[in-house]
């Protein structure tokens, strides 16, 4: 199943691995909301798991030539930190459509840190904005 990847931390446009692994790789990247869904702060990473809450972050549509090669690169790197990947029919676009896309989720019996009431990863610092 070919889905773009709804990305809310590192992988964001700006943050540390979105150059390393997205650059280049995309066709499209737009800001975008995942509905249902709470964010934890991580050891320098944060955890999305579904919930009341709204996370903030980019809808990224990869190429179609890096697709299979990206979705091995993530897997491994995300399965490695304690996520797992489900597809999610919730993902808004700026435009209010809503898609189904990847979404690296925490998995079961992951620890979580403190919950991010924002549900944005780069606004998480409580006397303001930190850079990613």
């Amino acid at each position: 199943m070919t889905l773009p990847f709804f990305v809310y931390g590192t992988l964001r446009p700006g943050a540390r691995h979105h150059d390393r692994l997205l650059l280049g790789r995309t066709a499209t990247e737009e800001d975008a909301l995942l509905p249902g869904a709470l964010l934890h702060d991580g050891p320098g990473y944060p955890y999305a798991a579904l919930g009341a809450g709204t996370v903030r972050g980019s809808l990224v549509t990869p190429v179609p030539e890096a697709y299979g090669e990206l979705l091995a690169v993530l897997d491994r790197m995300e399965y490695e930190a304690g996520y797992e990947r489900a597809a999610l029919d919730t993902v808004r676009t700026g435009d209010g459509a809503t898609v189904r896309a990847w979404v690296y989720l925490a998995a079961p019996g992951t620890p979580r840190g403190p919950l991010i009431a924002s549900g944005d990863w780069f606004s998480r610092a409580p006397d303001g904005p930190r850079t990613p």
